[in-house]
């Protein structure tokens, strides 16, 4: 008798159920040509300046979540990022940058949906909680290194704070212990099934995003 086929894990499930949308995100025209060291600073500064807003939505409606027996436990505040962005787009953009800052139409439709589901549905939130902060402490230090060796950043410095994480010394460890969390996730099969078609949403709206940036 042939074994019972072993599950797997919820963490590997929605990994590899949206790789070709992270494909796709990673090798869209605006990243290829700023990883490429093809795009100028200003490039860079509004593409951080877009991402302000959707950490800014994340960070917001995280607030009503840190009770929630399943979003809360993925809120560590070693991830937080919105304070790191606000000093990078000091940095390149200067004062008064704030008063200036417009969401292309992409990103606010990203962060309304984020907002929807923080306020309605916890486990949606965290599909967008995963696809952004996990990829930051991966292919985001792609970004980091780019930018440092292409314009001139200091290590850790203004312009690439955002992707440092100086709460969290060992990165492998705390992916580790966040994938046990998308594991131990209370969810039904549908549930699984209603997060993994959000974090495929998740790509599709950074996908956009990238693609508003590249025809700007």
């Amino acid at each position: 008798m042939s074994p019972l086929p072993v599950a797997a894990p919820f963490s590997t499930v929605i990994r590899t159920a949206s790789q070709d949308l992270h494909t796709q995100v990673n090798n869209t025209e605006f990243m290829s040509d700023m990883l490429g060291g093809r795009l100028g600073v200003e490039a860079y500064a509004r593409y951080t300046e877009q991402l302000w807003f959707v950490y800014r939505a994340l960070e917001d409606g995280s607030a009503a979540l840190a009770d929630d027996p399943v979003a809360g436990p993925f809120l560590y505040p070693e991830l937080l990022r919105v304070p790191s962005l606000e000093r990078d787009l000091d940095h390149l953009r200067g004062p008064g940058w704030r008063r200036k800052a417009v969401p292309v139409p992409a990103t606010a439709a990203y962060t309304a949906r984020i907002a929807e589901v923080a306020a309605s549905w916890p486990a949606g939130y965290v599909a967008h909680h995963y696809t952004r902060y996990l990829g930051d402490l991966s292919g985001g230090q792609v970004v980091r290194d780019t930018a440092q060796k292409t314009w001139g950043f200091d290590h850790k410095g203004d312009g690439v704070r955002f992707y440092v994480f100086d709460a969290i010394p060992n990165p492998a460890a705390f992916k580790r212990e966040y994938r046990t969390l998308l594991d131990a996730m209370p969810l039904d099969a549908a549930d699984r099934d209603r997060v993994i078609a959000e974090s495929r949403l998740a790509f599709t709206f950074n996908g956009a995003l990238l693609a508003e940036l590249a025809g700007a």
